[in-house]
């Protein structure tokens, strides 16, 4: 009996993917649907998070690949688009998972790939050539010779960043992490943040065992920052107001030690799982979500007359973090219709930033209020700040200075702005805002504490206070002593007009 052999393509459909080819496949996949957020997040310019962020997230195990996927195809997106709308091949079907077909399309005409495993990578291979076509008739409008200067025109500068690592102390000291990350890596601790560790730009730690567990967070220094400047104490009630992702959040926790309580609110519900990941990572069992609305928070609720601090970190333009963002490589972006909106968009933020800070400042037990924004624009930093001074001052509020040994300081635009903290994108590699609130009778505690002290004696002390020093205050001994005295001489006083009035009642009879 002859046996009939199976077809090659049946062969090859049959058999088993190698490790390699099911990484990439499953990476294809999971840089579509990051490549779908991000790409629907610009279109109403309102991110779900940034490319890393969403890269990065717990859900994406092959985060490498499915990084480079993301950032390579938004890159040459313009070109895909063009390419497969002249080659006019795709049909319904494959139109619904556009973002999938932009992914497979950038490793058929820039990856070099010779096979793809999956349906709708065969789909587009076995258009590969009217793909070739379309490019080729690309590189002639564009009066290039090959793909080699197609690329080439794409190429981003790198921009060198040491890696900041959080430690997160809930799970591991800062020795204990120092030693672990030094194996492999030449480590030292930052001079501005107690728990931030400083390694070498393009470090990769993101399979790093520490990483993976919650024992430390990627975290940049600017944004770690911000926490610091709060300055929340073990026990207290905070509330972080705009909390996902989540990393400072954890970090108040962290500086807490564990102790107290922080509520951390969050409206959007994609975010908010988000929230719930950092949170249960980071072991920050302290931490309440509470999914709504900053700004409907009542603040004469009794669930927040405790707080004592609150983290007002809000959506902003991004402004200081869009190369670390990567939203150069956004559609908006490169097609120039980010500069016609960015001013609407800009006073849009700065209204809504505006009300927050006042709503925070309304909380009646609140002591600490930290106003942060990833933002290089006057118009969500200071001019927000100086907006709301009027109001913080009658509700005993003063701008303190934040981390007073960092140099860099709010613009000279109102009378107070140096108490403000801004971080260069330039020097710093990212450019933050923070602006600590701090109420008055706080910070003036203790002196009203010791001017009552001091009235209090100078009154008990009568005629004699003018024989009490300011700089030396009495002893407490001495004190004790005169106002024995001062009881015992109203008593004989008292003695003394008794008498008086007995001899005179006497004399009258």
């Amino acid at each position: 009996m002859v046996r009939m052999k199976k077809p090659v393509a049946a062969e090859k459909s049959n058999r088993r993917l190698s490790k390699a080819e099911r990484s990439s496949y499953f990476a294809r996949r999971e840089a579509a649907k990051v490549l779908r957020c991000v790409l629907q997040g610009d279109s109403r310019r309102r991110a779900v998070g940034s490319i890393k962020s969403l890269v990065y997230s717990p859900s994406v195990r092959n985060k490498k690949a499915t990084f480079a996927l993301v950032c390579q195809t938004l890159k040459y997106l313009p070109i895909i688009k063009d390419v497969i709308e002249a080659s006019s091949i795709l049909n319904g079907k494959w139109k619904r998972q556009g973002e999938l077909m932009y992914i497979i399309a950038y490793d058929i005409l820039f990856g070099q790939v010779d096979s793809l495993a999956g349906d709708a990578e065969k789909f587009l291979l076995l258009r590969k050539d009217a793909l070739q076509s379309a490019l080729a008739r690309f590189l002639v409008r564009k009066r290039l010779k090959n793909v080699r200067d197609l690329m080439a025109l794409y190429e981003i500068p790198d921009i060198s960043k040491p890696r900041y690592v959080r430690v997160n102390t809930l799970k591991l000291d800062i020795q204990s992490a120092l030693h672990e990350l030094g194996k492999q890596n030449t480590v030292h601790k930052d001079d501005v943040v107690p728990d931030l560790l400083v390694l070498p730009p393009g470090t990769d730690l993101h399979n790093h065992p520490l990483v993976v567990n919650g024992s430390v967070f990627m975290q940049g220094k600017a944004s770690s920052m911000v926490a610091v400047a709060l300055r929340p104490e073990p026990g207290w009630e905070v509330l972080d107001a705009c909390a996902a992702p989540g990393n400072k959040t954890v970090h108040l926790a962290a500086l807490m030690g564990g102790k107290g309580k922080i509520i951390a609110c969050e409206l959007n519900e994609e975010r908010v799982k988000r929230l719930e990941g950092t949170i249960k990572l980071a072991g920050a069992s302290n931490v309440e979500v509470l999914h709504g609305d900053f700004l409907n928070l009542n603040p004469k609720n009794a669930s927040f007359s405790k707080i004592r601090a609150i983290l007002l970190d809000p959506s902003c333009s991004g402004s200081g973090t869009a190369t670390e963002r990567l939203d150069h490589l956004l559609p908006s972006y490169s097609t120039g219709s980010a500069d016609t909106a960015d001013i609407d968009r800009l006073k849009k933020l700065a209204g809504f930033q505006k009300k927050a800070l006042e709503h925070a400042l309304s909380f009646p037990a609140v002591e600490r209020i930290v106003y942060s924004t990833c933002s290089i624009h006057k118009i969500e930093n200071e001019d927000v700040v100086e907006s709301v001074l009027p109001l913080a001052a009658s509700y005993g509020f003063q701008l303190a200075t934040p981390l007073p040994q960092w140099p860099r300081r709010g613009l000279p635009v109102f009378e107070g702005s140096q108490h403000l903290l801004r971080t260069d994108p330039v020097e710093d590699k990212e450019g933050f805002f923070i602006a600590l609130f701090v109420r008055k009778s706080i910070v003036n505690h203790s002196q009203v504490s010791t001017r009552s002290t001091r009235k209090a004696t100078i009154v008990a002390l009568g005629t004699n206070k003018l024989s009490i020093s300011k700089k030396k205050p009495v002893s407490k001994n001495k004190l004790l002593v005169f106002l024995h005295f001062t009881k015992m001489s109203k008593v004989l006083l008292h003695s003394q007009l008794a008498l008086h009035i007995r001899s005179n009642n006497n004399n009258k009879r």
